[in-house]
C-alpha cells in the first residue's frame, strides 16, 4: 500500500451555535489518510465521528463551523475554501454515503436521475451519457438489472438495493476519498456483509482511500486498515486496527471491546456495560472527557485533558492510566431462573399461521406461510432471519396488531384474534423497533406510562403514577423523567420507556421487535441487560425478533430461523448455534463481523420476492448444496437430536456447520 497522504486533519475543532448553547463535537482532533487505505472512526453516538465527516465534507448542519485547525485534502486547503469551490470538491474528489438510505435519497425522483446528477454537476455530460454512466455504476455496485431499475423510485428498492444506489451516487464521479457514514446500521448481517465487501472491492478497482464511520468494532476489526476511536468530541485511540485490538491502551476503547455481546456469551452473566453517559457538549471539558465513567480515573483525569502519545508503531492514545492486557469481562451473575415444568402448557401457540397481502390484481406478498412454534411459560423464543423474512408481519399477529390470513394464535388455550382486546391489551404485549416513532411525541412520559393504564380502567391517577414511578424505576430510570417529552431522552432511555410501557399491564407475553437494533454498543448491553433481569425475575414468556444473532443468543432459550416466511430450523440456542443444520442458518452465522473471521461460507444474493417465491425450498436460490429435488419439493421439518429440527433436503452434518 502506498503511504502517499490525501488527507491530513490537524487539531480540528467545529462548534454550534443554537441559540444561547454552544456545542463543540469535535476538538482538537487528528487524523490522516493515506491512498488506498480505509480508516475506520468508531466511538458511541455523539462522540463527533459523523461530525468530523460532515467537517472534512463542508456540509456542518446550521449554526455549524470549524472553530481551528486544519483539514488538507491532496495540495488544498479545505477550511476557509469559498462556497463555489468547495462544491466542486464535494460529491467529485471527496463524496460521501450517508446513514439511511431512505431518507438521503429523494423520494419524488427515480433512480436513475438521481445517480446521474453528479456527473451531469461536475463532469458536464449530457443527460444520455449521465444515464448511460449511471447504469454502468448500478451495474459496477451488484444492483440486478440495472437497466430497468433506472425508472424506480426509492420505495420501490429493498434497503440493501437502496444501499447499493447510495453507493453508486457517491462513487459515479470516481472520488479519490469516500466517507461512509454508518453504511449498513440498519441493514441485517447478510446484506451488511454484502455492502462492506462491495466497498472494499470498489475501494481497491477504483484506487480511492476510504473513511468507515461506525459504532461496531466487530466491522472495523475487519474492514479497517487503521482506526481512530473517538469519545466527548476527541480522539481517545488511534493507530493500525490489529495493534489497537491486540494492545488497546485507551480505558474507553477497553471498555467498548467489553461490552460487544458475543456468540459464546454466557447467559447466567450480565454484559459488560459502561455506566453513565456521555459528556455533555455544551460544556467545557477540563480533563478526560471519559474520566466520570472510568473506573480507573483519578483526580488527575478529571482536572488535566491527557496529550495523545504516540508509540514507535503508530499506535497512539491519550490516557493518564493506559490499559494493558486482554479485555477484562467483569460480570455479575442473574439470580436462577425458576424450573421450567416440563409437561406444563405452552403459555403461546402459534398453529399453521398465514398471513398475506394484497399487491394489485390477483397478486399477494406472501408474508408468512404456514409457521408453527411453541412458547412455554418463562420461556423466551428468539426469531432470526433477513429483513424481509416475515418476522416482523409475525409478532404483529402474536399481538393481535394484525389479523392472520389464516392458522391461530392461541393463549393459554384461547384463540387470540383483535376481537380480544382485553386478553390483547393485558396479557400479550408488544415492545416496539423504533422508540422514537413509538411513543407519542406530544405526551409527557408519565402520561405515556399512565395511558394503558386508564384505557383499561386500572385505579386512579393517584394510582396511575405510583405505578408509573415503579416502571421507571424497574427499568433503571429516575423518576424526573416523568416529566419530560420523548425528543428530550437519548435513544436508549427511549428505549427503557418503550420497554416500561409494555410491562405496565403485567403482560404474561412480550414480543420484542428489533429491541436494540439502533442502540451503541454500550447502551445495548445495558437494556439487554435488564430485558434478560426481567424475564428471569417476572417469568415472562418473550418473543425476541432481531437479524442480530448475537442478541438472540444471549436472550434466548429456544430459537427459530425463518427464510421468506417460512421457519426453516428450530431447537435450542445450543442446538442450532453450535451445530446449525440448514445451509441459511451457517450462511447467517459466518456473516456476523468479528476479528479474525472470513465469513466465506455466508450467504450472498438478493431475497427473492415474496410475492413469487421459489418453488420447492425458498432458500434453493441461493444455496450451494440446491439439487434438482429442492426445485421440486418443499422440504418437510424434520427431527435431528434433542429439540433440533430442520426443513432441508441436505442439512449440514456438525462438522460442517462448525468449519
Amino acid at each position: 500500500m502506498s503511504t502517499d497522504r490525501v488527507l491530513t486533519i490537524r487539531d480540528l475543532s467545529v462548534e454550534i451555535r443554537r441559540g444561547d448553547r454552544v456545542v463543540r463535537p469535535v476538538s482538537d482532533v487528528n487524523l490522516v489518510l493515506n491512498r488506498g487505505e480505509t480508516l475506520g472512526i468508531v466511538g458511541e453516538t455523539g462522540s463527533g465521528k459523523s461530525m468530523t465527516g460532515l467537517a472534512i465534507m463542508g456540509m456542518l448542519p446550521p449554526g455549524g463551523r470549524v472553530t481551528g485547525g486544519s483539514i488538507h485534502f491532496r495540495d488544498r486547503e479545505l477550511v476557509g475554501l469559498p462556497a463555489a469551490q468547495y462544491r466542486g470538491v464535494r460529491g467529485n474528489e471527496i463524496a460521501m454515503i450517508f446513514q439511511d438510505s431512505m431518507t438521503a435519497l429523494n423520494p419524488t425522483r427515480r433512480i436513475g436521475d438521481q445517480v446521474a446528477e453528479p456527473v451531469r454537476l461536475h463532469r458536464g455530460e449530457s443527460r444520455r451519457a449521465a444515464r448511460a454512466r449511471a447504469e454502468e455504476m448500478l451495474a459496477l455496485v451488484g444492483l440486478p438489472r440495472p437497466a430497468e431499475r433506472l425508472d424506480d423510485y426509492p420505495h420501490q428498492l429493498s434497503g440493501g438495493m437502496r444501499q447499493r444506489v447510495m453507493i453508486a451516487m457517491a462513487l459515479v464521479c470516481e472520488p479519490s476519498v469516500v466517507i461512509a457514514d454508518e453504511p449498513t446500521t440498519a441493514l441485517d448481517v447478510t446484506i451488511q456483509a454484502e455492502i462492506l465487501e462491495l466497498l472494499d472491492d470498489l475501494r481497491s478497482r477504483l484506487g480511492m482511500s476510504m473513511i468507515l464511520v461506525t459504532h461496531d468494532m466487530g466491522v472495523i476489526a475487519r474492514h479497517a486498515d487503521r482506526v481512530g476511536v473517538m469519545y466527548g468530541g476527541r480522539l481517545a485511540e488511534t493507530g493500525p486496527t490489529a495493534a489497537l485490538f491486540d494492545r488497546t491502551r485507551h480505558r474507553y476503547t477497553h471498555a467498548l471491546l467489553a461490552s460487544i455481546p458475543s456468540l459464546t456469551q454466557d447467559r447466567g452473566e450480565e454484559l459488560f456495560s459502561i455506566p453513565g453517559a456521555p459528556p455533555d457538549l455544551t460544556v467545557a471539558q477540563a480533563g478526560c472527557p471519559f474520566a466520570a465513567r472510568c473506573e480507573a480515573a483519578t483526580e488527575q483525569c478529571r482536572t488535566e485533558q491527557p496529550p495523545l502519545t504516540v508509540a514507535e508503531d503508530g499506535h497512539a492514545h491519550a490516557c493518564w492510566h493506559p490499559a494493558s492486557g486482554p479485555t477484562v469481562r467483569a460480570r455479575s451473575s442473574f439470580p436462577v431462573p425458576a424450573a421450567k415444568t416440563e409437561d406444563a402448557a405452552p403459555r403461546l401457540r402459534v398453529v399453521d399461521l398465514v398471513r398475506e397481502y394484497p399487491a394489485g390484481g390477483r397478486r399477494t406478498v406472501k408474508a408468512v406461510s404456514g409457521v408453527s412454534f411453541e412458547v412455554a411459560p418463562g420461556e423466551t423464543f428468539g426469531l432470526v432471519g433477513e429483513s424481509g423474512c416475515g418476522k416482523s408481519s409475525l409478532g404483529r399477529m402474536l399481538v393481535a396488531l394484525d389479523r392472520p390470513t389464516s392458522g391461530q394464535v392461541v393463549f393459554d388455550g384461547e384463540p387470540v384474534t383483535p376481537g380480544t382486546k382485553r386478553l390483547r391489551r393485558t396479557d400479550l404485549q408488544m415492545m416496539f423497533q423504533d422508540s422514537n416513532a413509538s411513543l407519542d411525541p406530544r405526551m409527557r412520559i408519565g402520561t405515556i406510562l399512565r395511558e394503558p393504564l386508564a384505557i383499561q380502567g386500572i385505579g386512579n391517577r393517584a394510582q396511575r403514577t405510583e405505578r408509573a414511578h415503579e416502571l421507571l424505576a424497574d427499568v433503571g430510570l429516575p423518576a424526573a423523567v416523568l416529566d419530560r417529552y420523548p425528543y428530550e431522552l437519548s435513544g436508549g432511555q427511549r428505549q427503557r420507556v418503550g420497554l416500561a410501557r409494555a410491562l405496565a399491564l403485567n403482560p404474561t407475553v412480550l414480543v420484542a421487535d428489533e429491541p436494540v437494533s439502533a442502540l451503541d454498543v454500550s447502551i445495548r448491553s445495558q437494556v439487554l441487560n435488564l430485558m434478560r433481569r426481567l424475564q428471569i425475575e417476572r417469568g415472562l414468556s418473550s418473543v425476541v425478533i432481531s437479524h442480530d444473532l448475537a442478541v438472540v443468543r444471549y436472550l434466548a432459550d429456544r430459537v427459530g430461523v425463518m427464510y421468506l416466511g417460512k421457519l426453516v430450523e428450530t431447537g435450542s440456542t445450543d442446538e442450532v448455534y453450535g451445530a446449525a443444520a440448514h445451509p441459511y442458518t451457517a450462511g447467517l452465522l459466518a456473516a456476523i463481523p468479528q476479528a479474525g473471521t472470513a465469513g466465506a461460507a455466508r450467504v450472498r444474493g438478493e431475497l427473492p420476492s415474496p410475492i413469487d417465491p421459489p418453488s420447492g425450498c425458498r432458500f434453493r436460490t441461493r444455496c450451494a448444496l440446491a439439487t434438482e429435488l429442492c426445485a421440486q419439493v418443499e422440504p418437510p421439518m424434520k427431527p435431528l437430536a434433542g429439540t433440533h429440527q430442520v426443513a432441508c433436503h441436505h442439512p449440514l452434518r456438525r462438522e460442517d456447520s462448525l468449519a
